[in-house]
């Protein structure tokens, strides 16, 4: 697509619907480092009249949503301050420990059977626990949050169910916190002096449990994958550690669990890459086409695999909070160090080249990662 179109493409959405697709690092440094020319204002898309109600695409494109995917200028950052305090407060040591106990629980339940999918059965169901416990809710309610998000996330025919799960739930936890403040997530967004709405952050809450758990899982998926086919990282299968950074930022490079982003807005009539960008039209960001821009990736270049200048946490205003990443990486780290710990000898379980992406043009994540390992006795506890 580079070689033939350069660094902004013209796609076509479902329904024949026309976006640029930008795909060079440095012009999607141009697009998320300046909000008032390509704005995330989704009211300036010029092909809302064309959109029918029943677009696919439009829980990935909204229109007129109450969450800060669409807020922009100082509303935007009032929200994003008020999301990155809230994260930041939280404690690293016991954010580590969380994770490690629902790890060891998730290996408890396949570490007896000798084999196992590790997507399914472990990384699609630790990162939502462990924000759901941030967050504040109870232990119980852990299982009926993974299951309604997993739904909503893989648009599954129950996807409204979980939405509406995953909601209400939400909503409940909001009327909890406002009448017996703890030291959580929730209670802390909810004392921000910026004046929020319930509704707000609700929604806020929603968007950043979605946003945080199916990266994350695909994030130990993707890693575990690398790990566990390429020579480099075969130490790392027996006993060492050292390597599980290095593998999880390569695979940011490489094999980014965010593809794709939609989108920004241009405000105006402008050139980008050599294109005519109209006002009005919608841009996508392609985050994996950008890590891999040839200009950038050359030998010897500051843009390599060696570093994070990657762009799968975005760039800019809108990008992904800082303390949002560090929750991400902490709980990323700690499945995959966990797997390596409790499974020591874990093997893959078919030929490398038969594993199957997710069919999605947004995240990209394994359908299953099946593996083998010696069966050892479970460490107690129950999920």
């Amino acid at each position: 697509m580079r070689r033939e179109h350069g660094s902004v493409v013209p796609v076509l959405l479902d329904g024949d619907v026309p976006a640029w697709l930008v795909l060079g690092y440095r012009e999607l440094h141009q697009v998320t480092g300046d909000p008032v020319l390509f704005s995330r204002d989704s009211e300036l898309w010029s092909q809302w009249p064309s959109i029918p109600d029943d677009w696919p695409m439009l829980p990935m494109i909204g229109r007129r949503q109450p969450s800060i995917l669409y807020t922009v200028g100082e509303r935007h950052r009032e929200r994003a301050a008020m999301i990155g305090n809230a994260l930041e407060a939280v404690d690293p040591f016991e954010l580590r420990g969380h994770a490690e106990r629902f790890a060891d629980e998730l290996i408890d339940t396949i570490c007896t059977k000798g084999g196992a999918d590790i997507i399914g059965d472990y990384a699609t169901l630790l990162p939502v626990r462990v924000l759901a416990t941030l967050y504040g809710f109870s232990d119980e309610q852990g299982p009926g949050l993974v299951t309604a998000l997993n739904d909503m996330i893989n648009g599954r025919e129950n996807a409204i169910a979980g939405q509406q799960h995953l909601g209400s739930a939400m909503a409940e936890l909001i009327a909890l916190r406002k009448a017996e403040p703890a030291e959580d997530v929730v209670s802390r967004m909810l004392a921000d002096p910026g004046g929020f709405t319930d509704e707000e952050i609700t929604q806020d809450l929603m968007v950043m449990m979605a946003a945080g758990h199916q990266p994350t899982a695909d994030w130990i998926g993707n890693s575990l994958r690398l790990m566990l086919t390429d020579d480099r990282f075969a130490a790392s299968l027996f006993g060492g550690r050292h390597s599980v950074a290095e593998a999880m930022n390569e695979v940011l490079w490489e094999d980014t669990p965010t593809q794709n982003v939609a989108g920004r807005w241009a405000s105006r009539d402008t050139q980008l890459g050599g294109r005519r960008v109209r006002a009005g039209d919608l841009l996508l960001l392609g985050l994996q086409g950008a890590n891999n821009d040839p200009q950038v990736r050359t030998h010897g270049s500051e843009f390599t695999g060696g570093n994070s200048a990657h762009f799968s946490f975005g760039h800019g205003e809108h990008r992904c909070p800082f303390p949002a990443q560090e929750v991400a990486e902490v709980v990323a780290r700690t499945g995959i160090e966990v797997v390596l710990d409790r499974l020591p000898d874990i093997d893959l379980a078919v030929p490398a080249d038969t594993l199957e992406r997710r069919p999605s043009p947004w995240l990209r994540g394994l359908t299953a990662l099946p593996v083998n390992f010696t069966p050892t006795p479970s460490v107690g506890g129950s999920l």
